[in-house]
């Protein structure tokens, strides 16, 4: 895991050194600065120093969020939790996630370019700095968040020239960049140099674009012409700041001095939306008349030279200002319309290809997979600019058969809330015309997200809809997913005998279409049933044989879901070994597909089969790995699953204070999700803790659990030992409890049980502000300071128990 995503810097970073010192001091006094500026002033080159430099300070990364391209503010959340590694968890917000994978992290968040979706950055930004007290924020924007605690800082332009500091930033900017495309500038031109960066007031990205034209023509002569520019705006906006005028004329000048194909091409590009490469060039922005397939790379070549397009490693991106010049010239010559309809079609071809070779393919080695992969995971940014296109201008059809392929590479990495938000806003459109078959697949993988997220009762009404719909269509992958869906909604609800059948009826259908994608998930759904009621050796055939259809298949996605099966099964025979051998083997595989959700899972079962054979280091190591895979992917279920077997752990070793803790920390997560909390362990538990650590200490260790950070408490059970166990109980003073009224105490009972105010108050029917005032009264009559020390009191006074 890596302390940062920063970019290596394309060329020379010139100048600031003055703002970087100051910006650098700022980071280590304030949680959240904001770069303020016009476009082209440097404010993400600024950034992005001023990042790199303080990454030492960080000890849990410096993460770059680019945010030029989220047009929707659904997605900001989404695009900060995929930076960080954060992968959703069922139905819940990923804002849920990134709160775990923050908390308690010495980190650096840069959002980037944040003045389109600003309101829901101030929202998100001020979630996360009153959750996660170690944060720093550092972003860039046009327009200030205005939420409390922000200092913004205004980037200002570089310093310019004069008698007394003739090689001032400004200059050496436009000397660096003029001889970064072969000029050498002779000193008679220096004047001509100052005049110029005096004229373009010393911003970056004019002076970039200006000393681009060096190789046509002199400093005097691009000074000159600047001028002219400047005299033809006065017509324009009046009341526009000075410097966003002159940038405009400095990106309209170079774009004037364009050829008139490299003007069509640059319009043409802005349909974009992430990095594209020749290949999606020539597919979407050629045409016979005006831009021949085969003039795309000279094309290409040529925008680069003159600064206006970026080139990596065979992949392009606009900067971001140059984009939104871009597209608007592409709304003036009209053809915004066909292009974004030619960018969502060939979009859709593309990621169609990627499908059937990369994921559906019944049987392929995964060399020959991953390259298809590969490719349709780069394109994501672009599948949602064409999916969201595809809702504005009423296009069903391909909207629904981009979302149907791309929603399944977004699948294999567990990222399922983006798909069904795609379906359903396509399904509401006018479906005149869409082909039932499409149809029918589409609300198939809306099945599939809607029971992943948890929501059955939508998933059972959708599914029947596509069953009915899918049974004049031919077997696909997408209708066996259907089927397969279909399964799990019948298991999950408890009608296995109904599930049995199913099941068994999808393994013939799939063997008979040859399709190895859905017969590997049927024989694992088979596996797991057979386990439910008992049936360990069927389980085991079941398993066993997913696992052979999975290496048919050649996905390693289906391989390591299938050996974590298999694993399973081998747990519920009692065979350990076997279990820990195939968890580990899968937890390998999940992680090369950086599948870091699965992985965790894979390695916590491999942890508490070492806390059953007594290897107590081999399964604090374990946990503390899969603590830190659970945090960084945001995911509260995992964290969950680590305190529990952490509470085994500490049970085992003899220090029930710290299994107490855990449990009570785990069992708070899981209520707060919705998950089992395991009753019957923890009841076990916490009689013998009261046996052997009394009433009043155990009251105490499963409230504090319940009401700190779940994280930071693995973590002090992880690195403490027995230290977690005996915590010094805080100091209770002796006052009896008829000076509180009832309602207190009966707050102060059930304060014994870690609730929060919320749960308090869904007990007592009563508002959380009224429970608020109930507490800091009964704080203010007893002395106290914490909540802690109410629950040891009232379990000391017989008012509550753990």
């Amino acid at each position: 895991m890596t302390s940062h995503n920063l970019p290596v810097e394309p060329n020379r970073f010139v100048g600031r050194t003055r703002d970087m010192d100051e910006l650098c001091g700022l980071l280590r006094d304030q949680r959240l600065v904001t770069l303020c500026g016009v476009g082209g002033i440097g404010k993400t080159r600024l950034a992005l120093r001023v990042a790199a430099r303080v990454v030492p300070d960080f000890p849990d990364g410096v993460w770059l969020v680019e945010l030029a391209r989220i047009t929707s503010a659904d997605l900001v959340a989404h695009e900060i939790a995929t930076v960080l590694g954060v992968r959703e968890e069922r139905s819940r917000p990923a804002l849920d996630g990134l709160r775990v994978r923050l908390r308690g992290a010495r980190a650096l968040l840069v959002l980037d370019n944040c003045e389109q979706v600003v309101e829901r950055c101030a929202e998100l930004v001020s979630e996360l700095l009153a959750r996660c007290p170690d944060l720093r924020i550092l972003l860039t924007t046009r327009e200030a968040l205005r939420v409390p605690g922000e200092l913004v800082w205004r980037v200002p332009p570089l310093d310019l020239p004069d008698a007394r500091h003739p090689d001032a930033e400004a200059v050496l900017l436009f000397t660096d960049r003029a001889m970064a495309v072969g000029t050498r500038l002779a000193g008679v031109d220096f004047d001509d140099v100052a005049r110029l960066c005096v004229a373009l007031d010393g911003l970056p990205l004019a002076l970039e674009l200006a000393a681009a034209r060096t190789r046509v023509l002199s400093p005097a002569q691009i000074a000159d012409r600047i001028g002219d520019r400047f005299r033809l705006l006065t017509s324009g906006d009046r009341t526009a700041p000075a410097r966003q005028r002159t940038l405009l004329a400095a990106v309209e000048w170079s774009h004037d001095l364009l050829t008139p194909k490299e003007r069509v091409l640059l319009r043409r590009l802005a349909v974009f939306a992430g990095l594209f490469d020749l290949d999606l060039v020539e597919q979407v922005c050629a045409d016979e008349r005006e831009l021949p397939a085969e003039e795309m790379l000279d094309l290409l070549a040529g925008l680069a030279d003159k600064s206006l397009l970026l080139a990596d490693g065979g992949r392009y991106r606009l900067l971001e200002t140059i984009k939104q010049f871009a597209a608007e010239r592409l709304r003036d010559s009209g053809e915004v319309v066909w292009f974004r309809d030619r960018h969502l079609r060939v979009i859709c071809e593309v990621q169609e290809r990627c499908f059937e070779s990369g994921l559906a393919a019944p049987r392929a080695p995964w060399p020959e997979r991953l390259p298809f992969f590969v490719r349709g995971r780069s394109l994501l940014d672009d599948c949602r600019a064409a999916v969201g296109w595809a809702v504005e201008s009423g296009n069903a059809l391909l909207g629904l058969r981009l979302a149907y392929v791309a929603s399944a590479l977004l699948a294999v990495h567990g990222q399922i809330a983006e798909g069904v938000d795609w379906f359903e806003r396509l399904l509401r459109l006018d479906l005149t015309g869409v082909p039932p078959e499409v149809i029918a697949l589409s609300k198939g993988a809306l099945a599939y997200g809607l029971e992943a997220r948890d929501d059955l009762a939508g998933c059972e009404r959708v599914v029947a809809e596509a069953l009915k719909e899918q049974e004049t269509v031919p077997h696909s992958l997408g209708k066996g997913v259907t089927l397969n869906v279909a399964g799990v909604l019948l298991l999950r609800t408890g009608q296995f005998d109904r599930a049995e059948r199913h099941f068994e009826e999808v393994v013939a259908t799939t063997r008979a279409h040859d399709d190895t994608f859905n017969r590997v998930i049927a024989h694992s759904c088979l596996a797991v049933l057979a386990g439910v009621r008992g049936q360990l050796r069927l389980a085991q055939r079941h398993a066993g044989e997913a696992l052979s259809v999975a290496r048919e298949n050649g996905h390693p996605w289906h391989v390591a879901m299938a050996t974590s099966q298999l694993a399973a099964v081998a747990e519920w025979r009692g065979d350990t070994e076997a279990a820990v051998s195939h968890y580990r083997e899968a937890a390998a595989i999940f992680g090369d597909l950086d599948n870091r959700v699965e992985m965790e899972r894979c390695l916590v079962m491999v942890a508490k089969a070492a806390v059953g054979r007594r290897d107590h280091a081999m399964a604090r190591e374990l946990l503390a790995e899969c603590l830190e895979l659970a945090r960084r992917t945001g995911q509260r279920l995992g964290v969950a699953r680590v305190l529990r077997v952490l509470s085994r752990l500490a049970d085992v070793e003899g220090d029930l204070g710290s299994a107490v803790l855990c449990s009570g920390a785990a069992t708070a997560l899981a209520e707060e999700m919705g998950e089992p909390t395991g009753s019957g362990r923890i009841e076990d538990l916490l009689a013998r803790a009261r046996d052997k650590l009394g009433e009043g200490r155990t009251a105490l260790q499963w409230s504090r659990g319940r009401q700190l950070d779940p994280v930071e408490v693995a973590r002090l059970v992880l690195e403490g030992g027995g230290a977690a166990g005996s915590l010094p109980a805080p100091a209770v003073a002796e006052v009896p409890h008829p000076v509180l009224t009832a309602r207190e105490q009966e707050i102060a009972g059930l304060l014994t049980r870690g609730l929060s105010n919320k749960g308090i108050a869904d007990e007592l029917v009563i508002s959380p502000a009224t429970v608020a005032r109930h507490i800091a009264n009964i704080m203010e009559k007893l002395g106290f300071t914490s909540r802690a020390q109410i629950a040891l009191w009232a379990v000391e006074h017989g008012l509550g128990s753990a």
